[in-house]
């Protein structure tokens, strides 16, 4: 029986791929928290600070909002976001920062 996504030497440099992949999705989120990390912001402002459609913005928000690292409310008709834990999102932006560094030496 073939292991699809195995830990097995010959497996990873696919997994190497994938990280790849998804990369784009997460430097997206990291800078959305990172911009939340200075303050509660409008997601009109969120996509003139990052050149992404209203809708990515929204999709990555709603990914943010489900893992519980932000929350969102409704002020007059804007919705704005902000960090729900910052000890916690200092913690990711370091660690984030930390792989970004690994990475590239790599």
């Amino acid at each position: 029986m073939t292991m699809k996504h195995g830990l097995l030497p010959e497996d990873r440099p696919q997994d190497h791929g994938a990280v790849r992949e998804a990369s784009t999705g997460d430097a997206s989120r990291l800078a959305i928290l990172r911009h939340l990390h200075g303050g509660e912001h409008r997601v009109v402002e969120l996509t003139e600070h990052l050149g992404l459609a209203q809708s990515t913005v929204s999709q990555h928000l709603a990914i943010l909002r489900s893992a519980g690292l932000i929350s969102s409310h409704s002020h007059g008709r804007a919705n704005v976001s902000r960090i729900e834990n910052p000890e916690a999102i200092e913690q990711v932006l370091a660690a984030a920062e930390s792989l970004a560094t690994i990475l590239s030496a790599a």
